[in-house]
């Protein structure tokens, strides 16, 4: 039985040989970069001096733990964090699934692909060239949106200057950029949706906004809770390269997150260990929310991801 076993294994390794190779190598990058530098979070718990490594550097408990917290500007940042990486989670809900819904209408699917690549592109795009596109747009003084304002006789606004604007403009260039990546994934989740619901529905006289409500939302309800509870996990990741790339001194108040706060003492001001700790932070938040939001998704729909 074993030597069965042995030959349909080297068989599949044979037949499938060029796949395996495709996935080694992510699969390697991720053992590496996620796995064996675990390892690191003992810094969290050291006065880490790089010269030393980690099995000299003095072991200092809780302490960087401690000096994080009553860091000047951290629990702003914290704040900052929480709130920015919220809006993102509502709104990279609530756009893609309207935008599926509306997709899913077309009837015209040369047009509905065209739309579907067009919104799909800037995903692919980096944050620091989108970056640089979204200040260009934005510039008070010859921007395309101050442009457009002037003709109604608006004054030009300093919008990346402007510390109350700042937080909407990352909820709508994060949704510009994210938001075709996940209505495709909408879009999937539809077409599996049963038709013959709908000539039920249809049967029993349900209009076209009961059918969407009554049919069309329940049947792609496990999709919206498992992408909802995919998300949960990073609400204390609000997005490091794009807040970097956009925010300025003057925007700090309300858009300086947790991740740029630790790039400036990490990485700006050689502190590595509270570096580390405030990723350990972040990690064990994280997990927690994750547990937490596998347990409502199973209460209020009974939906498993596991």
């Amino acid at each position: 039985m074993k030597e069965k076993k042995k030959k349909g294994f080297w068989r599949t390794i044979k037949k499938d040989g060029a796949l395996h190779l495709m996935i080694a190598i992510p699969v390697i990058m991720l053992f590496v970069f996620h796995y064996i530098s675990l390892a690191g979070i003992i810094i969290a718990f050291q006065d880490y001096k790089p010269a030393k490594g980690f099995f000299q550097s003095e072991f200092v408990g809780l302490e960087n733990f401690r000096t994080l917290f009553y860091t000047p500007g951290f629990l702003v940042s914290l704040r900052n964090t929480v709130i920015i990486a919220c809006g993102k989670i509502v709104l990279g809900i609530v756009v893609p699934v309207t935008i599926a819904l509306l997709l899913n209408e077309m009837k015209k699917n040369g047009i509905k692909r065209v739309i579907q690549t067009l919104i799909y592109l800037p995903h692919f795009v980096s944050w620091v060239l989108l970056a640089g596109i979204i200040i260009e747009i934005l510039n008070p003084r010859d921007g395309l949106l101050n442009q457009f304002l002037g003709i109604f006789g608006v004054e030009p606004i300093y919008f990346l200057g402007d510390a109350d604007l700042f937080r909407p403009i990352l909820w709508i260039t994060d949704i510009w950029k994210e938001f075709g990546y996940s209505t495709i994934i909408y879009l999937a989740a539809l077409a599996g949706v049963d038709t013959a619901l709908y000539e039920a529905a249809a049967l029993d006289g349900a209009g076209h906004m009961q059918k969407v409500w009554h049919v069309t939302l329940p049947g792609i309800a496990p999709t919206i809770v498992l992408m909802m509870t995919l998300k949960l996990g990073s609400v204390l990741d609000a997005g490091f390269e794009q807040v970097y790339n956009l925010y300025s001194a003057v925007t700090m108040e309300t858009g300086d997150i947790i991740d740029t706060l630790v790039y400036r003492l990490g990485i700006g001001g050689g502190q590595f260990s509270i570096a580390a700790t405030a990723g350990l932070f972040k990690s064990v938040i994280a997990s927690v929310l994750i547990v937490v939001s596998y347990k409502l998704a199973y209460k209020f729909s009974g939906y498993r991801v596991f």
